[in-house]
């Protein structure tokens, strides 16, 4: 038992960002301009996927998901941080709490999954292209989403399992923008010894072994290019695996910021910084990375924008 007064705690104070009063107007705008471009450009591109059939094909049956989950991610967090950043409400229920971190935990680990599966389909297009149509059929691309979801909501309910069976110290305050595990277990006065540990093995093997997927994928595909070597084929790849890689970098980098180098003494501007690059930089950029250097969303758009025109 940690020495600091024990209570049972109903509610946290998330302290949020640190901004000066006077700009709070023009954050809170940024933040919910950021938080609709984010919303509109994800939904474009699932609408865009739904309606046009050339559309309907394993990478972008992929690709709606992942916008989907994108959305969700940042819905978690961005709009309870705009409302306490308006009202200047900070307090949140226990339950409210504990919820936005196990939702949050769930769509964060989909995303994860759900590039490792994008991966493998660009293997399987660019390594075997023959057998594409056999491998990638409808059956295994619903399965693969189906357990990236099971996976993602186990990963989640055990986290939440383990964090309700804690008490909390008298200090309620979150010194965050939401719920972040790391930040209550530390406030934590029972032995969270077992927590640390799941988190170091089924969090850490659930992290790792989509990564290292990832990785394997690309060194097979790089390693097809140079037994061949060829212009057409170079850009090609580029063009079908450049927008991909680009998400993962960022997808990777910003978790990495937030879990892996952040502060051990609790969240600093750093990793503040990270954790708004992570729930919402990267979800609003993601539909304009793929749609930039995307012959085919681009066209989809194109003939949505004509049918609205007409």
């Amino acid at each position: 038992m940690r020495p600091e007064n024990q209570s049972s705690v109903s509610d946290f104070l998330l302290l949020g960002l640190s901004i000066p009063p006077e700009q709070h107007g023009i954050f809170f705008a940024l933040f919910l301009m950021m938080y609709l471009t984010m919303m509109l450009g994800n939904l474009l591109i699932i609408l865009l996927i739904r309606l046009d059939s050339s559309l309907h094909t394993p990478m972008y049956f992929f690709l709606s998901h992942l916008a989907s989950s994108d959305i969700s991610l940042s819905s978690v967090t961005i709009p309870k941080m705009l409302v306490n950043m308006q009202t200047q409400e900070k307090s949140i229920p226990f339950v409210q709490c504990i919820s936005q971190m196990c939702f949050f935990f769930v769509f964060g680990c989909l995303d994860n999954f759900l590039l490792a599966v994008m991966a493998y389909d660009r293997y399987v297009a660019i390594c075997q292209p023959l057998h594409y149509t056999t491998l990638m059929r409808q059956e295994l691309c619903v399965s693969l989403v189906a357990g990236s979801w099971f996976f993602s909501c186990a990963h989640a309910l055990l986290h939440t399992f383990l964090l309700v069976q804690l008490s909390f110290c008298a200090n309620n305050a979150i010194p965050h923008f939401y719920c972040d595990l790391t930040v209550l277990l530390k406030m934590s006065c029972s032995d969270i010894s077992i927590n640390e540990l799941v988190i170091f093995t089924e969090g850490g093997m659930l992290f790792f072994l989509p990564l290292g997927s990832i990785l394997v994928s690309y060194i097979w595909i790089l390693a097809t290019i140079l037994r061949v070597p060829s212009k057409k084929r170079l850009f090609k790849v580029f063009s079908t695996c450049g927008s991909h890689l680009f998400v993962v970098f960022l997808y990777y980098g910003t978790v990495a910021g937030v879990y892996f180098f952040s502060s051990s003494g609790g969240p600093n501007g750093k990793d503040i910084i990270a954790s708004v690059m992570y729930t919402a930089v990267t979800p609003m950029l993601n539909p304009f990375i793929y749609s930039l250097r995307n012959r085919d969303i681009k066209w989809a758009l194109k003939i949505f924008i004509n049918r609205l025109a007409s």
